[in-house]
């Protein structure tokens, strides 16, 4: 697994570059889809069971969105439901773990942060645009606050604990990274916007990807597959 991590660390490290000029920008066409491939690489490396096969939905979908996304104009919308997709599939993964709002305290949490965030950003959002970004936050915070339900409902220690609450913490960097390219976006450039944006993006998926249990193999129950 470190070896694969190291693999994707390398891409996204070298699409960030491409991102804000270091590099040519044709190298993000490459570097960007690479880092989310090999991010379902390590995905596909986990434990199987109907978690899995949702997650692994959520992050094809996601690979759509982060081509479309190469086309920051024509490509935005179309990428937009891709990712509204990828949300929905990783909310069905989560509820295969705990009921749907079994704690409503999250919910309202990020109901307040996701509103409050779009109150803020609304003025620039074009009118075309503004239901299906409404519904993409709907979804966007129904999937972190999902998975901030898992960790609160996971057992208090060992491994699942410890993998529920890298889970949240996927959730969590993923509203971080979403704010940070809206508001890019529609309130006003940041500086080293793809830095920001893509290094949370990039950081939420992996944990996403990791919440399901390593693989078991002959030679132990905690073993992994060679990398």
């Amino acid at each position: 697994m470190r070896v694969l991590a190291g693999l994707a660390l390398a891409s996204a490290l070298l699409a960030i570059a491409a991102g804000v000029g270091v590099l040519a920008p044709g190298w993000l066409f490459v570097f960007k889809p690479l880092t989310t491939v090999l991010i379902i690489v390590h995905a596909s490396r986990r434990e199987a069971g109907p978690a899995r096969h949702w997650i692994l939905a959520g992050l094809l979908l996601s690979l759509g969105g982060d081509v479309a996304l190469l086309w920051p104009g024509r490509g935005f919308l179309p990428g937009l439901v891709c990712f509204l997709l990828a949300h929905a599939a990783y909310l069905v993964a989560f509820t295969r773990e705990q009921r749907l709002a079994a704690r409503p305290m999250p919910f309202v949490a990020y109901a307040v942060v996701a509103g409050s965030i779009l109150a803020v950003l609304w003025p620039g959002v074009p009118g075309p645009l503004r239901a299906p970004v409404v519904a993409y936050v709907l979804f966007l915070a129904a999937m972190a606050a999902q998975a901030a339900v898992v960790w609160r409902g996971a057992a208090r220690a060992g491994p699942a604990a410890s993998r529920a609450k890298v889970l949240a913490l996927g959730g969590a960097l993923f509203v971080a990274s979403d704010a940070l390219l809206a508001t890019n976006k529609f309130h006003g450039a940041l500086p080293w916007a793809p830095l920001w944006i893509l290094a949370t993006y990039w950081a939420a998926q992996w944990c996403i990807a990791s919440w399901p249990a390593a693989r078991r193999t002959s030679h132990g129950p905690l073993s992994t597959p060679p990398t």
